[in-house]
């Protein structure tokens, strides 16, 4: 496993090639790098902005490819955002790296978690979590798929959308209490009577009854999150309700 030496040596790799790269012009420490309270199991997040957006996918060749040589970093996938190509690699000792380039015009960031090491950043907004409402609506069709799933006796796929809906319920309530939103990362930080109420959502077992509750759970702790919250809520709820009840006389 990576240590914390490991972690600083690549980064201070990356530095010095970008800062010896004519194309080069600005770079940036983004993710938990960029603040003081990075801890040991952090992973590397680096953007550079370069001179001509052309010279975008030969930088991050160029980066992967010292990556590669150096520190035994494997390719696992690429993420056009914009102008801007992500490029994630696993390192020796399960270390990730996540490289982003980006022409400088367009070069800053989009989110408060930037650290700028040499160069200049524009200014642009920050792209923002969904919505409490659109994180409403996801949920509410992914518990009705998990339903018409569990029906179906396709009980890995009705699992999958109860997670789904779980999730996203959970990321209605850190929304609410301005905890992040995104990839779980505020889930660990709600109260800890918000987290009871969705453990049983938690699906023990791939049989009717099992999916069955979880998803009853997962459907009552989005409702508690977010009555008078979502203009909706009430406007669905009966339905939601309707979705798991006693479906056993249904035709």
């Amino acid at each position: 496993m990576f240590s914390t030496h490991d972690r600083d040596r690549v980064v201070a790799r990356l530095i010095d090639a970008a800062g010896a790269d004519e194309r080069v012009r600005a770079a940036a420490l983004v993710g938990s790098l960029s603040r003081q309270e990075v801890d040991r199991w952090a992973d590397i997040d680096l953007a550079f902005g370069v001179a001509d957006g052309g010279h975008v996918r030969r930088v991050l060749a160029d980066l992967d490819a010292i990556l590669s040589k150096e520190f035994g970093a494997v390719h696992l996938f690429d993420l056009p955002f914009g102008s801007a190509l992500f490029r994630v690699l696993l390192l020796n000792g399960c270390l990730q790296c996540d490289l982003s380039v980006m022409p400088a015009a367009d070069f800053g960031p989009i989110g408060p978690k930037f650290r700028l090491l040499f160069g200049q950043a524009v200014s642009k907004p920050f792209v923002e979590p969904p919505s409490a409402s659109d994180l409403f609506g996801y949920a509410v069709h992914h518990a009705v798929r998990a339903r018409f799933c569990i029906e179906r006796g396709r009980f890995w796929q009705a699992e999958y959308w109860i997670s789904g809906l779980r999730d996203h319920a959970l990321a209605r309530a850190c929304r609410s209490r301005n905890l992040p939103a995104r990839d779980g990362r505020g889930f660990d930080e709600l109260p800890d009577e918000v987290s009871a109420r969705f453990r049983g959502a938690l699906v023990a077992a791939l049989d009717r009854d099992h999916l069955l509750s979880g998803l009853t759970v997962a459907i009552d702790g989005l409702l508690q999150e977010s009555r008078g919250v979502v203009a909706r809520t009430a406007d669905v709820e009966s339905r939601l309700r309707e979705l798991i009840g006693n479906w056993e006389t249904v035709t």
